[in-house]
């Protein structure tokens, strides 16, 4: 696609692409059975597709579903079929790629359905990125990870600034960007917001806090405690006040060899503390492992069974 043909389909915006799908929906007509070979599935038709021939568009942001929503939906499907078509474009001779509806497609496999209604579109690899997104916010409630991972793609894979996400997605540019942020967390903190175990307010004011090894302490203990979000506020604004420097000092980074940084990466990992190595040309050296009040102390303790 040329540069100015990308500018024009940007253009177009994400709400304008998903009006598009819904016009076409309602007006298109559904072609029987009988027909559909003579007219070869053109695209621009609805028609029932073999659900082994529909893959899962790898743009595809949502990666969780519900088993027992999904059940549900498949006994649903089971008596009344599908009501709403999924969307495909089509990839090959007789292969269709969803951009649109894979927890129906889920669903349709697990009733036993052969074929299912499919919209039939072409579409760019931009144009499914986009629509797959809009779908999923507006119907599926992504989880504040996948909308961010969302989010990101488009920045990354469509060349696009958070303003522009912004203007695609109708949403505040510092919406945008707060999602965004969630990705700077901690691999456990991301997972745990991810799985319903964290709002995304708890982890919003978790990410306040600069040191990864701060941000595992309190989310440990708000997970633990059942902290709210105004608790784990205040927790994050007494971490902050406490460890403030008194005067500012470039930290140097560790001369560790790799080896030995992997070593203090995996006790910080055990301790969820900051965890300090220091070993010298001599082989001998220390260990610093940090904790934030008494009850703190005793679950390292625990860990080293002292």
């Amino acid at each position: 696609m040329s540069q100015t043909n990308k500018k024009q389909a940007l253009g177009r915006g994400i709400r304008a692409l998903l009006d598009n799908i819904e016009e076409d929906i309602n007006t298109a007509h559904v072609v029987p059975a009988a027909q559909q070979q003579a007219q070869n599935q053109n695209a621009g038709n609805i028609a029932r597709i073999s659900v082994s021939q529909i893959e899962v568009n790898p743009k595809q942001p949502r990666h969780d579903f519900d088993e027992q929503s999904l059940q549900e939906l498949s006994d649903s499907i089971k008596l009344h079929d599908i009501i709403q078509p999924v969307t495909v474009v089509k990839v090959g001779q007789s292969r269709y790629q969803l951009i649109s509806g894979e927890r129906r497609w889920r669903a349709s496999k697990m009733a036993g359905l052969q074929d299912i209604p499919a919209y039939i579109r072409t579409a760019d690899d931009q144009q499914m990125l986009e629509m797959a997104l809009l779908e999923n916010l507006q119907r599926e409630n992504l989880n504040a990870i996948e909308v961010a991972l969302s989010y990101k793609r488009l920045m990354d894979e469509c060349d696009l600034t958070q303003e522009q996400v912004s203007e695609r997605m109708k949403k505040e540019r510092s919406t945008v960007a707060n999602y965004l942020r969630l990705l700077k967390l901690p691999p456990d903190i991301q997972k745990a917001v991810r799985d319903g175990n964290l709002t995304m307010g708890h982890a919003r004011a978790i990410i306040a806090l600069e040191h990864v090894d701060q941000q595992l302490y309190v989310f440990r203990e708000t997970t633990e405690k059942g902290l709210s979000v105004r608790q784990v506020e205040q927790m994050v604004k007494d971490l902050s006040a406490t460890t403030k420097p008194a005067n500012t000092k470039i930290s140097t980074p560790s001369k560790l060899p790799p080896a030995y940084k992997r070593i203090e990466d995996n006790m910080a990992s055990l301790f969820s503390t900051k965890v300090k190595l220091d070993r010298k040309n001599t082989g001998r050296g220390s260990i610093l492992i940090e904790f934030y009040n008494d009850d703190d102390l005793e679950r390292i303790m625990e860990k080293i069974n002292l």
